[in-house]
């Protein structure tokens, strides 16, 4: 499990366009809307599962 105070960086760097409607209402959950968009997030499990759901469309780093 992810530490408390621990974040992580997720940017959008593939187009949702195309996509199926989950992975589109994951990425707009996320707040990530346009490519190059970037949002930090805490380490939790729910949003590791969020970010596996579109883990080809976005890249993530340590906050």
């Amino acid at each position: 499990m992810a530490k408390k105070d621990a974040k992580i960086k997720i940017t959008l760097v593939g187009s949702p366009h195309g996509r199926k409607p989950k992975q589109c209402k994951t990425l707009q959950a996320l707040g990530l809307h346009k490519i190059g968009a970037s949002r930090e997030h805490n380490d939790s499990e729910m949003i590791r599962g969020m970010v596996r759901t579109v883990t080809h469309l976005v890249r993530v780093d340590a906050a």
